[in-house]
């Protein structure tokens, strides 16, 4: 049985950490949102992929639900202490060995498809774990500020530098209409036994990865055999 999951987020890496242990992780191919995927410091960081890959592998730290376990952030303390741009989105020590290897390799050719499976195979992790895109694609808010005042904001920004506070009045994916599935994505889904929709953010995990072009129809052709667990449970928001 081949298991094909879309995916995005701390509920995406706690369940497929289970999922793993019901299904042999080889049989299993995961879609990563990467449309909250943001430069940092001149660096490729890509925070789904990022979750999903320490859940994987076991490195994940497990109050926090993001990052790594055991993690430092004596580097973002020192560029918060030079006045660094970018300071105000923490990335901790071993975190940022990832996107620096990850860029490096980008910057010397690669995919993000291609840095994903170098860094999974790093990590150890069997089960097969694809960006939706190759291509960039940006979710951004349209929103207002506490003060009634139209913001648009990249959602990393939206979400940790303003801590989610302002008023989301709409949702957008730029390049999502010009960008193409990574490769495996769309046979993927086709030839799964089954598809799951973890339990990640509707909006901002899932809808991105709806957004490129040929997943929606992907998935309306199976007809049978896809399923969504709820990141929603009694109307609250289920963190895994």
């Amino acid at each position: 049985m081949h298991v094909a999951a879309l995916a995005g987020g701390v509920g995406a890496g706690k369940f497929l950490r289970g999922l793993v242990r019901a299904v042999p992780a080889e049989r299993v191919t995961v879609v990563v949102n990467t449309g909250d995927d943001i430069r940092v410091h001149g660096l490729h960081v890509a925070p789904d992929l990022d979750s999903v890959t320490y859940w994987l592998a076991g490195v994940a730290d497990r109050d926090r639900g993001w990052g790594r376990s055991g993690e430092t952030f004596r580097a973002t303390g020192e560029l918060r202490a030079l006045g660094a741009a970018g300071a105000w989105f923490g990335l901790g020590d071993l975190d940022l060995a990832t996107h620096l290897f990850r860029t490096g390799l980008i910057d010397q050719g690669a995919t993000l498809s291609e840095a994903t499976a170098a860094i999974a195979s790093r990590f150890g992790i069997l089960a097969r774990v694809l960006p939706m895109s190759d291509e960039t694609v940006t979710t951004r808010l349209g929103v207002l500020d506490e003060a009634g005042r139209p913001l648009d904001l990249h959602f990393q920004e939206y979400w940790v530098r303003r801590g989610g506070r302002d008023r989301v009045k709409n949702v957008r994916f730029d390049g999502a209409d010009r960008a193409r599935a990574a490769p495996g994505v769309l046979e993927s889904l086709a030839g799964a036994d089954a598809v799951l929709f973890c339990p990640s953010n509707p909006i901002a995990s899932i809808g991105p990865i709806l957004a490129v072009p040929g997943v929606r129809d992907a998935l309306a052709m199976r007809r049978t055999s896809v399923a969504g667990v709820s990141p929603i449970v009694g109307g609250a928001p289920l963190r895994g």
